[in-house]
C-alpha cells in the first residue's frame, strides 16, 4: 500500500473522530430542531448543558412542546427543574393540560407538585375527571345494638392549591369511615339505616372531611348496606358470664373461708381436751401430795369421793329418761 494511501485513511479516521467528538458535545440536529420549531436557544447552551451533565434533549424538547403551546416558559426554568431531580417532561404536560383546561396552574407550582413526589399531570387530570374512591366494609353498631356494615365509594376531585402539605387518599378513606361509624351509632335502631342509607351521605358529606386533605369531596354514595351480628346481646351475654365467674370466685372464696375457721375450731377443741386431760392428770398427784403434807385429811378425801359417787348417781338418773345412743344405732 502506498504511503498516499495510508494518509488518505488516517485523515478519514480522524476526521470520524473528530465529528464524533464534535457532534457529541455540539448537538447540532437537536439544536436545529429548535429553530425549526421557534425556539431560539444557542448551540453554545447546549454545549454548557453537557457540561452542567444535563441531557440536551431533556430540556429542548419539552420546551418546545410548552413554547408550542403558548406557555412563557424559559430553558433556565427547565434546567433547574431538572437539576432539583424533576420531572420536567411531566410538568410541562401538566402544565399544557391545565391550559387546556382553563385551570391555573403557574410552572412554580406545577415544579412543586413535582418535586413533592405527586404526580402534576395526574392532579390536573383528576382535577378535570373526578375519581371515584371505593370505602373498605366500614362496620358500626346502632343503638339497640346491631351492627351494620356499610360500603361507600366517594368521588373526589383533586385541589391543585392543596396538593402541597395536603393529605392523601388514605386520611379521606379513614376520615369517611369515621363519619359512617359515627351516623351509624347515632341511630336508634339499625331499620333507621336500612330504611333511609342517604342519611349516612348527608351526615358525612356535612362534615367538611377534606378539610386539609389535597382532594375536594364532590359526592359519598352509599354501594351496600349489610346487617352483621348482635353485637349488644353478645356483649350482654359476655357481661353476664363474666358476673357467674366473680360470684362462683367470691363464693369459692367464702367456702374456703368456712373451712379454715372449722378447722381452726376443731384444732382448739382438741387442744381444749388435752389440757383438760392434762389437768386431770394432775389431780391425783394433787391429792397425794396434800395428803402427805397434811393440807386434807382422810375425813376430807371420803367426803370428796361421797360428793364424786353422789354426783354420778344423780347423772345416772337424769340419764335413765333418755334412749341409749347404741339403742338408737341398732333401731
Amino acid at each position: 500500500m502506498e504511503p498516499s494511501y495510508i494518509f488518505i485513511l488516517l485523515i478519514v479516521a480522524l476526521s470520524i473522530i473528530v465529528l464524533s467528538v464534535f457532534f457529541s458535545f455540539f448537538p447540532v440536529m437537536l439544536w436545529i430542531s429548535a429553530l425549526a420549531s421557534g425556539v431560539r436557544i444557542g448551540i453554545f447552551t447546549l454545549v454548557a448543558m453537557r457540561l452542567r451533565r444535563v441531557i440536551p434533549s431533556r430540556i429542548v424538547n419539552p420546551l418546545i412542546k410548552a413554547h408550542k403551546a403558548g406557555l412563557p416558559i424559559s430553558n433556565n426554568q427547565l434546567e433547574s427543574h431538572y437539576l432539583a431531580g424533576g420531572n420536567v417532561d411531566r410538568v410541562v404536560n401538566a402544565l399544557i393540560a391545565a391550559q387546556r383546561a382553563q385551570i391555573p396552574l403557574s410552572f412554580e407550582r406545577a415544579a412543586a407538585i413535582d418535586l413533592a413526589g405527586r404526580d402534576v399531570l395526574l392532579a390536573v387530570q383528576m382535577s378535570v375527571n373526578p375519581k371515584v374512591i371505593e370505602t373498605p366494609m366500614v362496620s358500626a353498631v346502632a343503638k339497640d345494638g346491631i351492627e351494620v356494615k356499610v360500603r361507600a365509594r366517594v368521588t373526589v376531585r383533586a385541589d391543585i392549591d392543596r396538593l402541597v402539605g395536603g393529605a392523601g387518599e388514605e386520611t379521606v378513606i379513614a376520615r369517611i369511615g369515621e363519619g359512617i361509624v359515627t351516623s351509624v351509632g347515632s341511630s336508634d335502631t339499625h331499620k333507621q339505616v336500612l330504611e333511609n342509607p342517604d342519611m349516612i351521605s348527608r351526615t358525612v358529606l356535612g362534615k367538611g372531611l377534606d378539610a386539609g386533605t389535597a382532594f375536594q369531596i364532590l359526592s359519598i354514595d352509599i354501594a351496600d348496606v349489610d346487617i352483621g351480628k348482635n353485637i349488644g346481646a353478645h356483649l350482654q351475654t359476655e357481661q353476664a358470664e363474666a358476673d357467674k365467674r366473680i360470684a362462683q370466685a367470691k363464693a369459692e372464696e367464702r367456702r374456703a373461708m368456712a373451712v379454715a375457721q372449722e378447722q381452726e375450731m376443731k384444732a382448739r377443741v382438741v387442744e381444749m381436751r388435752a389440757r383438760v386431760v392434762e389437768s386431770e392428770s394432775q389431780v391425783p398427784l394433787a391429792m397425794s401430795e396434800a395428803l402427805r403434807e397434811g393440807k386434807m385429811g382422810v375425813m376430807d378425801y371420803m367426803n370428796l369421793r361421797n360428793i364424786e359417787s353422789d354426783t354420778q348417781m344423780r347423772s345416772s338418773f337424769g340419764k335413765m329418761g333418755q334412749p341409749d345412743k347404741s339403742d338408737k344405732d341398732h333401731m
